[in-house]
């Protein structure tokens, strides 16, 4: 069976075929090229006005005839291809929801995000590079076509809706990400998902710190605000230059300064100066006079190169950069004991 552009293709070659031979069978006849042409125009279209020059041999009868039956057929034949087009579109539409339907209605223990906005996407983005099961609410028509063009689950509706909650599979979900960018339909969002799946666990976008009581007062596991992070990201990268370099070269570490840092532990940095005590020293040097408090995972050297995993009798020299880990308040303690430059990074000057 043909497809529908096929068709149009093949109905318009046809019908302007027909045309081009009509008009020069009429113009063979004597007919001038103005004559020929309306002649086939009201013709093909039936309109009938009548003839512009009497048909008044066989010849002429048959081959009008034949303008006649070739024009209308292949005009029938060229709209059949866009209602096939049609059809065949709205059709593809209804096959899809329903196949969609068929696996949300399969799906449990999956993820629902709700909103397909920036942080929707990324959400999204993440979860299928690992194939892990989730469902999209939106209810804007053109979010809806990208996620579909993704090859995403998606249902096209408001979030807010129990109805629209239910049928993305509420009751079966273990997870649902409201992201959208309005702090109040977050909240009624929150507290309707926390009626319909009191097991479920729900992690909210807030805008305004002021936000983030009320969401955990309506069933929020978990908060997340946004521009809170990006500020604390912005002022790391001025605090901790070196070891957000360490962390960028590789992708699993990226995060890892922020999920430390709820349990009280970071990463941090250390220079060595001119007249440190640990310059021309090895590495050993300053892990014993840590005496625990930390432990060395790389070093930046002066010319920009990162060494991770540093042995014990590495040496150590100016303008070297340490990457640390361990406790908060240990690093600032140790870097003031020993006047390097750590403290230049929070107060802008030299000791």
């Amino acid at each position: 069976m043909q497809s529908s552009l096929q068709r149009i293709l093949t109905g318009l070659a046809l019908f302007l075929s027909t045309i081009i031979v009509a008009i020069a069978g009429y113009m063979l006849a004597g007919w001038t090229f103005e004559e020929a042409t309306y002649m086939v125009v009201i013709t093909i279209f039936g309109v009938g006005y009548g003839e512009v020059r009497p048909i008044d041999t066989n010849t002429m009868r048959w081959f009008t005839m034949f303008v006649i039956i070739a024009g209308t057929s292949s005009a029938f034949y060229l709209v059949g291809g866009f209602v096939q087009m049609v059809a065949e579109g709205e059709l593809n539409k209804v096959l899809n929801v329903r196949r969609m339907n068929r696996e949300i209605d399969s799906l449990s223990g999956h993820t629902i995000i709700c909103g397909y906005g920036r942080m929707g996407d990324v959400v999204a983005r993440k979860l299928h590079s690992t194939n892990f099961p989730f469902v999209v609410i939106e209810n804007n028509p053109e979010r809806v076509a990208i996620a579909e063009s993704r090859e995403y689950l998606v249902i096209n509706g408001d979030a807010s809706d129990e109805q629209v909650l239910q049928s993305a599979g509420i009751q079966r979900a273990r997870t649902l990400a409201v992201v959208l960018p309005d702090d109040a339909l977050n909240v009624f969002i929150t507290l309707t998902a926390r009626e319909l799946n009191p097991d479920l666990v729900i992690i909210a976008r807030g805008e305004l710190p002021s936000t983030e009581k009320k969401l955990l007062l309506a069933g929020a596991n978990r908060v997340v605000l946004p521009v809170e992070i990006g500020a604390e990201r912005i002022a790391h990268n001025i605090t901790h230059p070196a070891a957000l370099d360490f962390l960028r070269e590789d992708e699993s570490r990226q995060n890892l300064n922020e999920l430390l840092s709820q349990i009280d532990v970071q990463f941090d940095e250390l220079t060595i100066e001119a007249n440190s005590p640990f310059a021309s020293n090895t590495l050993n040097a300053i892990e014993a006079k840590g005496r625990g408090a930390f432990i060395v995972v790389a070093v930046r050297k002066s010319d920009g190169t990162i060494i991770t995993s540093p042995s014990h009798d590495f040496m150590l020299h100016e303008g070297d950069v340490i990457i640390l880990m361990g406790h908060k308040g240990d690093i600032p303690k140790f870097a003031r004991r020993y006047a390097m430059r750590r403290e230049i990074r929070y107060r802008g000057s030299k000791l």
